[in-house]
């Protein structure tokens, strides 16, 4: 039993850590920093760097924000699936 209670109890510290978010990801502004974006979101789960492109993606493939950022500047962010 007491380890039931553990798996619930860890179970939902994990999904009240879940900063991939409708309302975090309405926080997002075209500017933010690197930084500023990884400080609201966390790490980010992938990243991609091209020449001056920097894609990142918070998420899974059902559940994600993207956020592209061009010299360390946010320009464009989509999300999917956000709760």
């Amino acid at each position: 039993m007491k380890t039931r209670i553990s798996i619930f109890v860890t179970f939902l510290m994990l999904c009240a850590c879940n900063k991939v978010t409708a309302e975090n990801y309405d926080k997002l502004k075209t500017g933010m920093s690197y930084e500023e974006v990884r400080t609201l979101l966390g790490k980010p789960d992938e990243c991609s760097d091209a020449v001056v492109l920097k894609s990142c993606r918070w998420g899974n493939v059902q559940s994600h924000i993207n956020v592209n950022f061009v010299g360390d500047k946010a320009v464009v962010f989509t999300a999917e699936n956000l709760h």
